[in-house]
């Protein structure tokens, strides 16, 4: 009699990979009040990009003679719901092609939270690693009970005395300071209405992670574009997929790279995706899949995922109110 041979599936995990560009270049990641200043406001926008658009190609031809580049854009439908896809989204395309810019990828930012029915943020947050700084005993409770995340040692609980006297205080200290401390701590969520409301740096760390290939839940690829079939948009946020491909481009939404391209009041939140970045345990079998398929192409990627998302801040157009002020 031969012996049956059973095994948990579960016992050789599966990552599956999926297609990459050389480079992932967003054109736009607006809050719902600057759709909200109309046409124009939009039209000022992507005039800025339009040069860094050229800049950022220029130099992804420089890794490679044939760069695979795909364009992606960003909708804040997760904070405030303004107007409708059927209203927005048509006018979103309209004043990019009048700047001469052709936009392959569109998403909602409430997918980065939750997307097919996966929750894609509250599965990165369990995947956070916090890096105790030297001298730290655990004191404090971990990020997973508080929301926030920090890049070194916090101030330590200050005493007084009896005059009133701050005795024995300390400065937070950053882990990996250079000489100097830069210390950072950000809010990943808020509790409203019952109801854990993501931060914006968390779900655009989790963005990041979609647009560099390294997205999984459970081995298997989430927040896979869909085929738009240039019918009408829908009326309603919630029956638009959370990506949609929206044009016949070759160049897959995921890349090696990731460039944004976006005004410079975003910089503080894009210091705090660094550092959220940082300290997220990235499923291991998409990293080497990466790594090995870049370095195939002779394109290999820097070993922190940080390190391979890029910015562009641009200045924005001071607004002819606030010119006449000053």
């Amino acid at each position: 009699m031969s012996e049956a041979v059973f095994q948990e599936t579960t016992a050789q995990p599966r990552t599956q990979s999926v297609p990459l560009a050389h480079l992932s270049l967003e054109l736009g990641h607006l809050y719902m009040e600057d759709f909200e200043a109309g046409p124009k406001k939009l039209g000022e926008h992507f005039a800025e990009v339009r040069p860094w658009v050229d800049a950022a190609s220029a130099s992804a031809a420089r890794r490679s003679k044939r760069p695979r580049i795909s364009t992606c854009f960003l909708v804040d439908d997760y904070f405030t719901r303004f107007s409708t896809p059927a209203e927005l989204i048509p006018m979103v395309l309209k004043e990019a092609e009048k700047a001469g810019l052709v936009i392959d990828y569109l998403a909602r930012e409430s997918g980065c939270a939750v997307a097919d029915r996966v929750e894609l943020a509250e599965s990165v947050m369990h995947r956070l690693v916090e890096s105790p700084p030297p001298g730290s005993y655990g004191s404090r409770p971990p990020v997973s009970q508080t929301g926030w995340l920090a890049n070194g040692q916090r101030t330590p609980s200050t005493s007084r005395s009896a005059l009133g006297e701050v005795k024995g205080w300390e400065p937070p200290q950053e882990t990996a300071a250079r000489n100097h401390s830069v210390f950072m701590d950000v809010e990943l969520w808020s509790e409203k209405d019952g109801r854990r409301l993501w931060s914006c740096p968390f779900l655009a760390a989790v963005w990041q992670l979609a647009r560099l290939g390294l997205l999984r839940h459970l081995g298997e690829p989430v927040l896979v574009p869909k085929e738009w079939d240039g019918g009408d948009f829908p009326h309603e946020w919630d029956r638009l997929p959370p990506l949609i491909k929206l044009t016949d481009t070759k160049a897959a939404f995921s890349a090696y790279r990731t460039c944004s391209l976006v005004p410079n009041r975003f910089i503080a939140v894009e210091d705090a995706v660094r550092l959220i970045l940082d300290q997220i345990d990235v499923d291991a079998g998409a990293l080497k899949q990466v790594a090995e398929r870049s370095a195939g192409e002779g394109m290999p990627v820097p070993a922190a995922v940080a390190q391979r998302a890029t910015y562009v801040f641009y200045e924005e157009p001071a607004d002819s109110s606030e010119a006449e002020e000053t």
